[in-house]
């Protein structure tokens, strides 16, 4: 388990000695899902096995958005969600390498000596099967070993992971399935519920005037997330957790407005204007609609409520980490 708080580390750098010889897991982990997992459990047990610190490097931004800016990724976990679930599965330590057009310039044989060996001083290096580095990808699995064996670091490749279904998790898959507003099947693959964070802004306050007082975050444009209404579990700073409704979208019955989303909390009452929080989706419960009236409205809003209710009642934690972000 990790040793303290991670720690979030630019790239480029050279690791302070307490972090040096450590396993080292490589990749994007937009989503930490259980593909990634599998990835970084493998680096955990042989830091564990080793005695060695246990490190993550990953990509800021995602190379996809760098080569191609007008259509940039909808990133599944931003980089401080990303830290706190690789916090939770027991890494020391986080390396935000910033990827520009010159990072990825480096030849593969750059990469190696600069980044893994010269910055990372790793001892192990942990990717999955078909990690590719350098200029043009032209680093392969196979060159990875390869420079190991030359610069005495370990290196494992570990296979495609696949659902109970048999098929492989990926991400674009978890993506797809949030556009369809289908966050339990997405949990499936997370293995965990899908967190969200963001910083509560004073809004219209149009829920205040319904009953229904919101704490309003807006999510990033990229965000692929279906509109709609979801049962939700909320953390703050503090670390304590209070259950809740939320709505995603533009409020079509009053003013079809910008995209927010607006979570109203089970008894609770307090103010939580700037506090940045955390918000975990367990289900969809409905598209989102207009209503005739704000009447209309306020009563589906109470039978949304009591769903709600129903369903994180009788929520159970997927696995550890799910424990650890949502409940």
């Amino acid at each position: 388990m990790s040793r303290g708080a991670i720690a979030r580390l630019p790239g480029g750098e050279t690791l302070a000695p307490h972090l040096s010889g450590a396993v080292v897991a490589i990749g994007n982990f937009d989503g930490v899902h259980r593909g990634h997992q599998a990835v970084l459990s493998v680096a955990r047990e042989i830091a564990g096995a080793e005695g060695c610190p246990l490190v993550c490097m990953t990509f800021e931004p995602h190379p996809r958005t760098v080569f191609s800016p007008d259509r940039p990724v909808a990133r599944l976990t931003p980089a401080p969600m990303r830290a706190k679930l690789l916090e939770a599965l027991g890494f020391d330590a986080v390396v935000e390498q910033a990827f520009d057009r010159e990072f990825a310039g480096l030849t593969p044989e750059a990469f190696i000596e600069t980044v893994i060996v010269g910055c990372l001083k790793a001892a192990h290096v942990v990717a999955g099967f078909d990690f590719h580095y350098g200029a043009r990808r032209a680093g392969t699995p196979q060159t990875l070993i390869a420079a190991g064996e030359a610069h005495r670091f370990g290196a494992t490749l570990v296979p495609a992971f696949q659902d109970e279904g048999g098929e492989t998790v990926s991400s674009s898959r978890i993506r797809d399935l949030l556009s369809a507003g289908e966050v339990a099947e997405a949990a499936g693959l997370f293995g965990y519920r899908w967190t969200i964070r963001g910083t509560v802004q004073k809004g219209a306050q149009l829920g205040r005037k319904l009953g229904y007082p919101t704490a309003n975050i807006t999510l990033e444009p990229e965000t692929m997330l279906k509109f709609g209404i979801y049962a939700v579990r909320l953390r703050l700073a503090d670390g304590t957790l209070h259950d809740g409704v939320a709505s995603f979208g533009r409020r079509p019955t009053f003013d079809d407005g910008a995209a927010l989303f607006e979570t109203f909390l089970f008894d609770f009452s307090a103010d939580l204007y700037d506090e940045t929080v955390d918000v975990s989706l367990f289900a969809f419960l409905r598209g989102e609609e207009k209503f005739e009236s704000a009447e209309a409205l306020i009563a589906q809003m109470d039978r949304d409520a009591e769903e709600a209710r129903a369903v994180l009642a009788g929520a159970v934690p997927l696995s550890g980490l799910d424990d650890a972000i949502a409940f």
